[in-house]
């Protein structure tokens, strides 16, 4: 079994700092709501790395939100109900679709500077949607120009303290209630933070696989640590993958925006094939779990590792000044986007699933909230529709901060709280090696295409790693590795559990959906293990 804490402490024998809201992650989520809750708390900000980076920072296509009067947030709830597969939690769609656009609003006030024509604001087209309904930033920048302009009103907020290469090790509970977070500091030194509220805004999961779009910081970290806490944790079985990340020798796995379908492109296979029309009748703008199944299938057919996205016939002045950043990477690599196809091929992306929250952002532990990727509020069902996600975050981080102003300050003691296992001693592998073989473990037998034969083999190969947690952990990467190993498991059990094919979730040998047996969600609690419950009860 998994264990509460992942080191031995005594909360009597360490540095104790107080503060009112503590903040972990410095993505969208992290620094919008930190800024909110700032105008009458004093929050500290912890992240493992700078400030900067997070998965919002690489966020390209844009933001999803009502603006045009020809779109209605009926429309944006109806797309979103399509593509999340009929397992979205109704109730929180409506609140994302109704409050987005004063999200968006706000962020423009905290100096985002969004691209405009003719004076209005510019909305382009993704897949999955009826309209035109996302905004952007510096063409293909829009997660970096959010990051920036919050990360400079974060550093400009007197209430507010920075703690960067900080790393959170786990939640302190006493009564399943949030006490704080226990921090190992860039030198190594442990100390505990309490807090009276303490927000979850630690990003997704992808490097649990070996091809993702996300960044190094992407371990599943919030996951973990919650889990351990006792936390609710849903719907984890639905992993998306992005149809379109580039595969190209010497190349990162570098994402190919959504937009760029938006505003034209086509797949082909790699004999020069237009193929979409035999997989969905919305071509390449069909939802992102039924396009990376069709280029896996492609792939498969013709026996290679990778299709072609072709934008060449649109002009290239267009294809240049929509998609710098994409432009500006290929061209690096050899490749231009206005004449060469670009070979692309599906990579780990989004974690559907998360910490189970209700409409406020609470979860299952008192005082103890999360906002944005870790979360799970039910939004994007069983497969995220394009841009929805930066929306949540600042739509939940306003909710989160209304929530918190009215709780009454901490007073449960914690001076006698302490944990202590009998440990073996330090590691005596190599952390890199270890993390290596998860990641091979979760693309070969976790990934866009699962069997009860592979999932139950790679479940197989994850719990011959759990002697990690009989360690003694010092290092951040160790910290790091059982809190991907502890949501790789979670997310093994879930789509070995789930018999069916829905969403970001496909089984060979249930390629079906099965909603008379399957319209129910999986969740997970550290000491009562897998439950299940109806699609609206959590």
């Amino acid at each position: 079994m998994i264990p509460k804490y992942l080191v031995d402490f005594d909360l009597g024998e360490i540095p104790v700092r107080e503060t009112e809201v503590i903040v972990i992650g410095t993505g969208i989520a992290g620094l919008f709501t930190a800024i909110k809750a700032s105008e009458d708390r004093r929050v500290v900000m912890i992240t493992k790395n700078g400030l900067m980076e997070s998965n919002t920072r690489y966020a390209q296509g844009g933001i999803a939100a009502v603006i045009s009067e020809e779109d209605s947030p009926e429309s944006h709830r109806d797309d979103t109900l399509f593509a999340g597969a009929d397992f979205c939690l109704r109730s929180a769609v409506d609140v994302l679709v109704h409050e987005g656009s004063e999200g968006v609003r706000d962020l423009i006030r905290m100096g985002a500077a969004f691209d405009q024509e003719n004076g209005e604001l510019a909305l382009t087209q993704e897949a999955a949607h009826s309209h035109r309904r996302i905004l952007h930033a510096n063409g293909d920048a829009t997660g970096y120009e959010i990051v920036r302009a919050l990360s400079q009103k974060v550093r400009e907020t007197e209430n507010i303290e920075i703690l960067e290469h900080h790393y959170v090790i786990d939640l302190i509970t006493e009564n399943e209630e949030c006490l704080g977070a226990l921090l190992q500091g860039p030198d190594g030194e442990r100390f505990f933070l309490r807090a009276d509220a303490t927000i979850l805004c630690s990003g997704g999961a992808g490097q649990l696989y070996r091809y993702t779009t996300n960044p190094e910081v992407a371990t599943g970290d919030g996951v973990a640590i919650a889990y351990r806490a006792g936390a609710l944790i849903r719907d984890m079985e639905f992993i998306q993958f992005h149809p379109t990340a580039l595969s190209y020798s010497g190349a990162p796995r570098f994402l190919i925006s959504e937009a760029v379908r938006g505003e034209g492109a086509i797949l082909r296979n790699i004999h020069g094939d237009r193929f979409m029309e035999k997989y969905h009748p919305q071509l390449e703008l069909a939802p992102r779990d039924i396009v990376a199944r069709a280029i896996v299938s492609e792939m498969e057919a013709t026996k290679t590792t990778f299709v072609y996205l072709d934008i060449t016939h649109e002009l290239p002045e267009m294809v240049r000044n929509r998609f710098p950043t994409i432009y500006e990477t290929c061209i690096r690599y050899g490749l231009d986007i206005t004449s060469d196809w670009i070979p692309v091929a599906p990579a780990a992306h989004y974690m559907m699933g998360g910490v189970l929250t209700n409409l406020q952002g609470e979860t299952s532990v008192a005082r103890l909230y999360a906002c944005g990727e870790v979360s799970s509020t039910g939004i994007h069902g069983a497969n995220r529709l394009a841009s929805n996600s930066l929306t949540e975050a600042i739509v939940f981080g306003r909710r989160i901060v209304e929530q918190i102003r009215e709780l009454v300050p901490l007073k449960t003691a914690w001076e006698n709280i302490s944990y202590r296992e009998e440990r073996t001693g330090l590691a005596n592998f190599k952390i890199s090696e270890r993390r290596l073989k998860l990641q091979k473990t979760m693309v070969r037998h976790v990934g866009v295409r699962r069997s009860e034969e592979s999932l139950r083999k790679g479940l197989g190969e994850l719990k011959q790693q759990t002697d990690i947690f009989g360690y003694e952990l010092r290092q951040s990467e160790e910290l790091e590795y059982a809190n991907m190993l502890t949501c790789a498991l979670l997310i093994t059990e879930s789509a070995l559990a789930r018999q069916e094919s829905r969403g970001g979730h496909c089984r060979e040998d249930y390629p079906e959906r099965r909603d008379l047996d399957w319209l129910k969600r999986i969740v997970h609690h550290r000491e009562k293990g897998m439950l299940e419950a109806g699609i609206d009860d959590i």
